[in-house]
């Protein structure tokens, strides 16, 4: 038989194990609980990722403007135009010039022209007739067959700026001209007024009439003409006057190189730019139109009175 003393033994054991397994118990319970809390939740995290935007990949272009490379000159419209040809006919009085142009430079037109007859500009006046002759006049640029011309005012004409200008002529009555200037027109004629030559005046009314009310604009019109280059009559080394014929645009500015820079020439209202001391005469020369487009034109030989061709042109606009 268990003594009383095994007895008591024996109950004590069966507490010890009994709380050893509670406590297990406990543990496991608890230690399941840390896991289960740590893992995350799997509605909240699709909660959060349908919030948050998917990142895409944009590609963002840049324009970058600046200096074209040599071959290339953009023309008006923007696309590339091929490089004027370095090269001209050559013989006795064509001599041979090479040329190299930059890109026009629209937003400097107002500086450059610094004159009235500017783009996109209307001019109100009057119209009047002359008898043309050989189509010369006091822009110097010589006889022509070509007699859709005119002389401008004075005023407009300021100081030979206004030559070679192609303006369109509109008439009250509907019709219209494009003519060249070539001419001035001296007092009483008024600002605004253009003298056509009767070939001219006569596409838009009747001679007899003999004034009628006009407006006119500048244009850049399409031509195959190119520019030619002009040393005045008694030009040497010393004294020389230069002059630009054929061009598109008007001519705003014309340099000549000397002293290792470019040097502008004063113009006349005879249509010469003149170097009084002879510096830069026979050199390389720049022409600069209304717009801002510079040609840079070399091998122009000191030649009096004699149009060495370019092979150039300014762009249309």
């Amino acid at each position: 038989m268990k003594t009383a003393r095994q007895a008591a033994r024996q109950r004590r054991q069966r507490r010890r194990l009994v709380l050893s397994a509670t406590l297990a118990v406990t543990i496991v319970g608890v230690l399941a609980y840390v896991v289960l809390g740590s893992l995350p939740d799997r509605k909240a995290e699709a909660g959060h990722a349908a919030a948050t935007p998917v990142a895409t990949n944009q590609v963002r272009t840049t324009t970058t403007t600046g200096t074209p490379s040599a071959s290339a000159t953009p023309s008006a419209t923007g696309k590339p135009k091929p490089k004027p040809s370095a090269s001209a006919k050559t013989g006795a009085a064509r001599p041979s010039a090479t040329a190299t142009s930059q890109p026009p430079r629209r937003a400097s037109t107002t500086s450059v022209s610094a004159g009235r007859i500017r783009p996109n500009s209307t001019h109100t006046g009057v119209a009047t007739a002359y008898e043309a002759a050989d189509g010369n006049g006091a822009c110097l640029f010589g006889p022509s067959t070509d007699l859709m011309i005119a002389a401008m005012n004075t005023t407009d004409y300021e100081t030979s700026r206004a030559c070679g200008a192609y303006v369109l002529v509109r008439a009250a009555n509907g019709k219209s001209i494009t003519v060249r200037i070539t001419n001035e027109c001296p007092l009483p004629c008024a600002p605004g007024q253009l003298d056509l030559s009767q070939q001219a005046f006569a596409k838009l009314a009747d001679l007899k009439v003999g004034r009628i009310p006009i407006t006119w604009q500048l244009l850049s019109p399409s031509t195959t003409e190119t520019i030619s280059i002009r040393y005045k009559t008694g030009s040497s080394p010393h004294w020389c006057g230069i002059q630009a014929i054929g061009h598109r645009n008007p001519v705003a500015r014309l340099e000549v190189r000397a002293g290792g820079g470019w040097r502008q020439l004063p113009r006349t209202e005879y249509n010469y730019f003149i170097s009084a001391d002879g510096g830069g005469c026979g050199g390389s020369i720049r022409v600069t139109d209304i717009y801002g487009e510079q040609l840079t034109l070399t091998g122009i030989a000191l030649r009096p009175n004699v149009a060495q061709p370019t092979g150039v042109q300014f762009a249309r606009h």
